[in-house]
């Protein structure tokens, strides 16, 4: 299960209802539809219930959480052991990045 997918369960089970919460671009509408706040944050955390905003982001939200649970010598740590060392080819991560082409061209084949 991806972060995105756990914002989506989350809301489902109204643990997200008039919180800020995140998740993948392409699942904004249906986030919102639970009674979540869509912010295009990679990570957002409330108290104890944090989402991310997709594959990636879901590291970034993991490694918060050891940070949170275990400091962040130990959080460092597992992303030095995890070497998460993003370096990404292009600048195209985000829909407000990506270009309006790049983005289309990923609607249409989820419309597939």
């Amino acid at each position: 299960m991806c972060s995105s997918d756990l914002a989506l369960l989350l809301g489902a089970a109204g643990l997200l209802r008039g919180l800020t919460a995140t998740t993948h671009w392409s699942a904004v509408e249906l986030l919102e539809s639970t009674g979540a706040h869509y912010v295009p944050d990679r990570v957002v955390e409330h108290d104890r219930i944090m989402t991310g905003a997709g594959v990636s982001a879901g590291i970034d939200m993991a490694l918060t959480l050891a940070s949170r649970l275990c400091g962040d010598d130990e959080a460092q740590t597992i992303q030095l052991a995890i070497e998460y060392d993003p370096q990404p080819p292009f600048d195209a991560g985000s829909v407000a990045k990506a270009g309006p082409r790049t983005v289309e061209r990923l609607r249409r084949r989820a419309r597939r």
